[in-house]
């Protein structure tokens, strides 16, 4: 059964980067929420930064084709950032010709917020943005199926 991680920034943040066309890992800027499948190798990870107390960027990467889109890992990387940081807004910045970026951004609840003309080597920059009162992940109990660990890196 697939498990939810926290604690393994070091590992899951640049493999999430790995993944993403243009993202750079910084080790310590940032906090990590994976999926981690039952042979242990990362599924999903989601990869939250730029924290302001009231904004955090939040980014997703996943291994094509798995069953990784799980209402109990929705509810943790939703919960993180507005239960436990207490941050009015989520931003998630998507290259305008990543079309799949943007479904998925926009299915999550993610709305257009701005445009950043010629931000991006593909062209344009898109800014979407979550606020608490939008999110409908939270509305969900607490998963019972599945409990994050807090693990330590070695």
């Amino acid at each position: 059964m697939p498990r939810i991680v926290t604690g393994q920034d070091d590992w899951l943040g640049p493999w999430m980067t790995e993944r993403q066309d243009g993202a750079v890992w910084t080790p310590g800027a940032g906090s990590t929420i994976g999926l981690i499948d039952d042979d242990g190798q990362p599924m999903a990870v989601a990869c939250f930064d730029n924290y302001n107390e009231a904004n955090i960027n939040m980014h997703i990467a996943a291994v094509p084709g798995k069953r990784w889109l799980t209402r109990e890992f929705l509810w943790y990387c939703f919960f993180y950032p507005f239960e436990q940081l207490k941050v009015k807004r989520i931003t998630g910045i998507v290259a305008s010709n990543n079309a799949a970026a943007r479904r998925f951004d926009e299915h999550l609840g993610f709305t257009l917020e701005a445009t950043l003309k010629d931000a991006h080597p593909g062209g344009d920059l898109l800014v979407y943005c979550m606020t608490r009162e939008q999110c409908r992940w939270l509305t969900l109990k607490e998963p019972r199926n599945v409990k994050a660990e807090t693990t330590t890196s070695t």
